[in-house]
């Protein structure tokens, strides 16, 4: 593995989806002329390249860190030079971050520490903004003409040490302030330090992804409010403003929402809020408010989600958090309200399942056709899976070049392959590769469509037994959605099949604190991971409060028990599998089981000795 010292500069589009709503031609034809005349030529005027573009950003490497914080500085005045000549409801903002730091050599990729911290810091930066790392500001502080105005310093997602943060201000102090929209969403970026890199034949980018097609239309979007602060020291609003920021920080890693900057909602802060009306400035679908009570070590949140049209509340909790560091105290809550509210299987999405169910069927639209099918895929019987078939199939009809549909169309046969619940489970696999393929083959893929296919991926390299490629696409998958608890737990298949298992038990266990209400799915996963790698007593301990849902987990606690010599155990298992689901044979567990062909076959010969009929 290479290592090296690199300047890592992040920037992306602010406001994107909402600019492309309104005007998705004139849009393109804006972005697709400042990649030609601007970011193109000013990067590699100043001796950088783009290594990876994602959604609706980049990352760009530079051998010289005043190289990268002059270019960076050079990009913000030509937009702003740009704007001042074009109508402010055609403006194009930017922010941009810039960190200086080793990174891991991957090719013509870059990965590591490096990297994430350029990401974090672009996400700090407001629209125009450029925000550095106190080791850039270090460095090029008496070598430019720049000031640096001192953020504090920051302890980022995933950072041992906090970071100390600058923001970039002209001579005379001067800041770049952009015009900026009411209205526009102003969604923020993960850092997708393991995204596919999308190119063209030859080596030609096929489209510069800052400047891409629209992303697909109809996400919910939400805006967070200032959390109300009730503790009895009014000097810990720093405290309650922080969980804010950090809510909806990570509600802005979900491709599967639009989220409103904290410069929009902070804006009703201290105010008497009407919901509707703020639903009507912010052109939101949702709104979620709340309070914070600390003292001393512990810390309580409640939270309530309201939708904007009816002012009806969706969703209330409350969440109570012990400790002595607020930092992670902070962390521990808000990972657990995003998860809550942002994954597959959260408060939003089932809203919003609501919502689709309550059109008329002669007014849906792609988006709608997915929700529906979604909806009753994740119900996960025989019968709601094939209806998903069935809406899904009808939305391709209408919609025949949708990859959203396409990939969903995937989940539901993996589903049914794996599952054995259609009359050709082979033939459902063999379109799980075909559906992912064909999907991945659009390259104006939404952020949402973009996560679903690399997800979609994992589970195509598991149908073809290429278990390291299913790892990289399950990491790829979670690093455009890392709160994604339901995701990410389930994505742990790819990581038993790789061989690693830390990482599946990980996955598990975020799923299992983030997701609370599918523990027990979780918590057979965690024991499957366990049992494939031979950790047969810690697997039974996971699984031993599990009920018999479906015949997968008596069938691994069958081969739990073989193991431990405990054959009557063994057996009792394999038949209350087959009192679920008669189909299991020995031949269909190596049919739909993905993992290494040793351990395949071994667990096949143990549901022999258990019972399992052959074929």
């Amino acid at each position: 593995m290479d290592r090296k010292l690199a300047a890592i500069l992040a920037a992306d589009v602010v406001g994107y989806t909402s600019l492309m709503e309104q005007d998705e031609q004139g849009t393109f034809e804006r972005l697709r002329a400042g990649r030609k005349e601007l970011f193109e030529p000013e990067i590699a005027r100043h001796h950088g390249r783009i290594f990876k573009l994602m959604g609706d950003g980049l990352l760009a490497e530079f051998a010289s860190v005043v190289d990268a914080v002059e270019c960076a500085v050079a990009l913000q005045r030509g937009l702003a030079d740009r704007n001042a000549s074009s109508p402010d409801d055609e403006h194009i903002n930017v922010r941009i971050g810039v960190n200086l730091g080793e990174v891991i050599v991957e090719g013509d990729d870059f990965y590591g520490e490096g990297v994430n911290i350029a990401a974090r810091l672009e996400q700090m930066a407001e629209p125009g903004g450029v925000y550095v790392s106190g080791k850039v500001a270090k460095e090029v502080e008496k070598k430019l003409s720049f000031r640096f105005e001192p953020m504090g310093e920051h302890r980022l997602k995933n950072m041992d040490e906090p970071v100390p943060v600058f923001r970039i201000k002209l001579v005379g102090g001067s800041k770049i302030r952009p015009h900026r929209r009411r209205g526009t969403s102003y969604g923020l970026r993960a850092a997708a330090a393991s995204a596919a890199l999308i190119t063209a034949a030859g080596g030609a980018w096929l489209y510069f992804d800052l400047f891409a097609t629209p992303a697909s239309t109809g996400v919910p979007s939400i805006a967070v409010l200032a959390f109300d602060n009730m503790s009895d020291d009014p000097n810990l609003d720093y405290f309650s403003d922080g969980v804010s920021e950090d809510i909806i920080a990570g509600l802005a890693r979900s491709p599967d929402l639009s989220v409103i900057a904290r410069n929009s909602s902070f804006t009703y802060k201290g105010k008497p809020t009407d919901v509707r009306k703020i639903g009507e400035d912010l052109n939101v679908s949702y709104v979620l408010e709340g309070s914070v009570r600390k003292e001393a070590d512990r810390v309580r949140i409640v939270a309530q989600l309201i939708n904007t049209k009816t002012g009806a509340h969706v969703w209330a909790e409350r969440f109570d958090q012990s400790g002595n560091n607020p930092m992670a105290l902070q962390d521990a809550v808000t990972e657990k309200i995003v998860g809550a509210l942002a994954s597959e299987t959260g408060q939003i999405k089932r809203s919003w399942y609501g919502e689709a169910w309550s059109k008329n069927a002669a007014s849906l639209e792609e988006y709608d056709y997915y929700l529906r099918g979604h909806d009753k895929l994740l119900q996960y019987t025989p019968e709601t899976t094939q209806e998903a078939s069935r809406i899904t199939a009808e939305g391709m009809a209408k919609f025949p070049d949708s990859a959203l549909l396409k990939f969903n169309m995937g989940f539901i046969n993996y589903v049914r392959g794996v599952n054995g619940w259609s009359q050709d489970p082979q033939e459902d696999l063999r379109k799980v590769v075909e559906l992912a393929r064909q999907g991945m083959a659009n390259h104006n893929l939404s952020p949402l469509e973009r996560k679903l296919g690399h997800w979609l991926l994992a589970y195509s390299n598991l149908v073809e037994r290429n278990f390291n490629n299913a790892m990289r696409e399950a990491e790829a998958a979670t690093a455009l959605a890392p709160n994604d608890a339901f995701m990410r737990a389930v994505l742990a298949d790819a990581a038993i099949a790789a061989g690693d298992t830390e990482q599946a038990v990980a996955w598990t266990n975020f799923g299992m604190r983030n997701d609370p209400a599918n523990r027990e799915f979780y918590s057979y996963l965690q024991g499957w991971a366990l049992t494939t790698a031979e950790r047969y007593q810690e697997s039974v301990e996971v699984m031993k409060e599990l009920a018999d849902s479906f015949a997968t987990i008596p069938l691994t606690k069958a081969i739990n028990a073989v193991h431990l010599g405990d054959l009557d155990e063994a057996r009792k298992n394999v038949t209350a599998a087959l009192e679920l689901d008669p189909s299991w044979t020995a031949e269909k567990w190596r049919t739909v089981t993905f993992v290494d062909d040793k351990v395949l076959n071994r667990q096949a010969n143990d549901l022999i000795k258990a019972g399992l009929p052959e074929k």
